[in-house]
């Protein structure tokens, strides 16, 4: 079985998650072995969105690393954020606790290496609570902040910011810097420019209070398919796929597909934390860093059945994972053109991760 038990149930204290990779990240720098690890580690997972450079905006929008205001903020809340992931985004989380393919001193030494590459020293920032009128911050935010980020924190040219598990695990001085010092390289400005200084603290506290009371979704993991339960359907006939380009399968087409009950396989080509967020029901996680393909390959039936693969991208790991099954001679494959996103938002069904409530005021 390619899948072992490092998929694992965890319960998730902020204040020890925030203490442990405190720890690490005041750890001795990396020497030069560990640099030529992180170098290689980052080229695996990261530059698929990131870019190889750094440079950012590949896929998914994802930032630049070269950002000057973004690399000199706060290094732990950086580092929990690769490791836990980002919740409404496509930043999966990289710890091997929640199926991420890193360690903790893997993933340490990682933003270590990324800090050494942006030139600038990251700023320490206070754990000190920020106090601010909420009202006001309320008002300022819907005057200049909602228009990037949403009425309600949802997201749209910038981030989510109504993210409870961002604004449980990040600082208030994390939230202000952002907020002061905007981000180089997007559409983010330094407010610091033209908003008075208890106006800024009046930002902060009234996204901090976004936090009260919310709850946080605390994840119940799911076990992968087994081998034998790859390929769905596996009595019934496959689909006739009309394949865009020779290559590309569309979401109404997969979709159809599955209510008819065709035989086929799915794999989910992102981060296994992501799987475990929502996934296409059946779908088998094959991470797009995934290397034992001649593993694999012979897990994979070589009957012609149909092979779909997807990510969140909307394509590229999806099609990184289909070049190499091609390359060993599967001819049945296709990507899915909308990926998984477009396929939410086209209204098809997911199966999410089962899930219990925390309340956060106990």
């Amino acid at each position: 079985m390619m899948w072992k038990s490092f998929i694992k149930p965890i319960a998730v204290c902020s204040f020890l998650i925030f203490s442990s990779f405190a720890i690490a990240a005041n750890a001795p720098e990396s020497g030069k072995e560990d640099d030529t690890v992180a170098a290689a580690n980052y080229q695996k997972y990261c530059a698929l969105c990131h870019g190889a450079e750094r440079q950012g905006h590949v896929n998914d929008d994802a930032p630049s690393l070269r950002s000057k205001s973004l690399m000199s903020a706060g290094f732990d809340e950086r580092l929990m954020a690769v490791s836990y992931g980002r919740r409404g985004t496509a930043m999966g989380g990289y710890l091997d606790e929640v199926g991420g393919p890193m360690s903790e001193d893997e993933l340490s030494s990682l933003m270590q290496w990324l800090q050494k590459q942006s030139g600038v020293e990251a700023v320490e920032l206070p754990l000190e609570p920020v106090v601010g009128d909420i009202a006001l911050g309320k008002e300022i935010y819907a005057d200049e902040c909602a228009g990037c980020h949403g009425e309600n924190g949802e997201g749209d040219i910038g981030p989510a910011l109504g993210n409870p598990v961002m604004l449980s695990l990040t600082s208030d001085s994390f939230l202000r810097y952002a907020i002061v010092n905007g981000r180089d390289g997007t559409d983010m400005p330094p407010f610091g420019d033209y908003l008075e200084p208890d106006q800024i603290d009046a930002v902060t506290a009234f996204l901090r209070s976004r936090a009260t009371g919310w709850s946080v979704e605390k994840p119940v993991f799911r076990t992968p398919p087994s081998v034998e339960n790859y390929v769905l359907n596996p009595d019934s006939p496959g689909p006739e796929f009309s394949l865009k380009d020779g290559l590309y399968v569309l979401a109404k087409d997969l979709n159809e597909a599955l209510q008819n009950n065709k035989r086929m396989v799915l794999l989910d080509t992102r981060v296994t934390s992501m799987w475990q967020m929502a996934h296409i029901e059946g779908s088998v996680p094959i991470p797009y860093y995934y290397e034992l393909y001649d593993s694999l390959v012979a897990d994979l039936p070589s009957d012609g059945t149909w092979i779909v693969t997807y990510c969140e991208c909307p394509r590229a790991a999806a099609e990184d994972v289909n070049s190499e099954l091609r390359d060993r001679g599967f001819k049945n494959t296709a990507v899915l053109w909308e990926g998984i996103q477009g396929w939410v938002s086209l209204g098809y069904p997911v199966s999410r991760g089962e899930v219990t409530l925390v309340d956060l005021k106990k």
